[in-house]
């Protein structure tokens, strides 16, 4: 399953990328987070259909306290490559 992700809410500036980017290792998934010019964060996550439940379920809630995640729009997106590794985009 590989799907795009856009975070909204206070995600940058306060660890956002880097707690998401743990997450994303310890569940499993491989991908990119990045932040955007309109002070959303984009997430490419490529991982199990469980995975990906399991990521989103705990982005709502982030670990990060200094994080605060407003709205998360996701789409499948077949285009997406396949990752060999998640790692944060500057």
């Amino acid at each position: 399953m590989k799907k795009h992700i856009n975070v909204t809410g206070r995600v940058q500036g306060v660890g956002f990328r880097y707690t998401t980017y743990q997450l994303a290792l310890e569940i499993g998934l491989t991908g990119t987070v990045k932040n955007e010019e309109d002070s959303s964060v984009t997430i490419e996550a490529v991982g199990t259909e469980a995975q990906m439940a399991q990521f989103l379920e705990k982005l709502e809630q982030p670990q990060n306290p200094f994080a605060k995640v407003s709205h998360i729009s996701q789409s499948e997106d077949p285009g997406i490559k396949d990752y060999d590794q998640f790692r944060v985009v500057y």
